[in-house]
């Protein structure tokens, strides 16, 4: 007795599978969301190196620095210190936006506890406006050199921390303030800005979809979006502050709308009007009369259903209960009561009254 070995032939839904794995293997990989695909465009669109190619300057002045776009912002990043040369000297002044930046270093035991070491402020083009470093009145115990870029050394020529903390609040006054996570900035310099004219791009960056995380870094926000990388090694303050300028930049027109100030009508009111000189007539009698309920009464028309009301002026429109004592019939003289009881029959005289029983 032979056996006969039946071959199985792959299902219709296996072979539509099959053709489809094999186009998705031929073809790359696509994002799977709008941002996926937002963020590959501007990366595409950015160069492989991280210095950015020198663009020639025009009679106008330097352009790169004036531009919104993913190159010229990277410019701005890696601008030499303190401005680029070829900034106009209208350019290298405060202006309305300012970016700040602050570096820290560790004192008290084991370095645990943060104080101010470094603070630089950009302007919207780059110009360095503050760039210095800050006296230290406890004992460094941790300088975060490999982070924060400050050495021992720096401090020689390093001011008081009142002095920064004064030019840094007369440089902020009445100006946006821009900067990652700039709350951490303001706690060390001991200083408040108003809510209304602070831009925190790590906030900014979540809110309106540039970021996933609540609290993304500077240098993955920087990386993200306009492709350059920064941080690989030793902070420098001037760096981070231009960089945070650049990505407001890069998303103003988006973020600026949160803080636009929108202006309410007040509907006016409507006019009433009166039933011609009848109203005012009515009304002065009543003010000038003698008080009475059968007087005349002042009319109020209703301006949306037209519909005319009765007032009475100084009376409550709710119901109200009349009171009114009667005299007592019964009584004797002088009000007194009398004896009801002594006025029934009876058998006896002083009697109260008689019961008579039925059965």
């Amino acid at each position: 007795m032979t056996t006969l070995n039946r071959v199985s032939k792959p299902s219709g839904n296996w072979l539509s599978l099959q053709k489809r794995l094999r186009a998705t293997s031929n073809s790359p990989n696509e994002p799977r969301n709008k941002r996926q695909r937002r963020l590959d465009d501007s990366l595409r669109a950015s160069t492989s190196s991280n210095v950015p190619s020198s663009v020639p300057p025009s009679p106008a002045g330097n352009t790169s620095l004036h531009g919104n776009t993913v190159e010229a912002l990277r410019s701005l990043i890696f601008s030499p210190t303190p401005f680029s040369p070829d900034l106009l000297p209208k350019d290298q002044q405060p202006g309305l936006y300012i970016a700040l930046d602050c570096e820290m270093v560790g004192v008290g035991p084991a370095g645990t506890e943060s104080t101010l070491a470094r603070v630089s402020v950009v302007n919207y083009f780059g110009a360095v406006l503050l760039d210095g470093f800050v006296r230290q009145k406890e004992r460094v115990t941790d300088w975060r050199t490999q982070w924060s870029g400050v050495r021992a050394k720096d401090m020689i020529n390093a001011k008081t921390f009142e002095e920064v903390q004064g030019a840094v609040a007369e440089l902020v006054k009445d100006r946006i303030l821009i900067g990652h996570a700039i709350q951490n900035d303001l706690k060390a310099l001991m200083l408040s800005h108003p809510r209304a004219q602070i831009r925190d791009t790590q906030h900014l960056a979540h809110r309106h979809g540039q970021s996933r995380s609540a609290r993304p870094a500077l240098r993955n926000l920087v990386r993200d979006t306009l492709g350059a990388k920064i941080q690989e090694g030793e902070h420098n303050s001037v760096t981070d502050a231009r960089a945070t300028m650049a990505i407001y930049r890069l998303h103003r027109k988006q973020w600026e709308k949160g803080y636009a100030v929108v202006p309410i009508r007040v509907p006016q009111k409507e006019k009433t009007k009166d039933i011609g000189d009848q109203l005012v007539s009515e009304s002065k009698s009543i003010a000038a009369g003698d008080g009475s309920e059968d007087g005349p009464r002042p009319t109020r028309v209703s301006p949306s259903s037209k519909r005319i009301t009765i007032r009475r002026k100084g009376v409550s429109s709710g119901l109200s209960t009349v009171v009114r004592h009667r005299p007592n019939v019964k009584g004797g003289v002088g009000g007194s009561k009398v004896k009801w009881w002594s006025e029934l029959g009876g058998a006896g005289e002083g009697s109260k009254g008689r019961i008579r029983v039925i059965t």
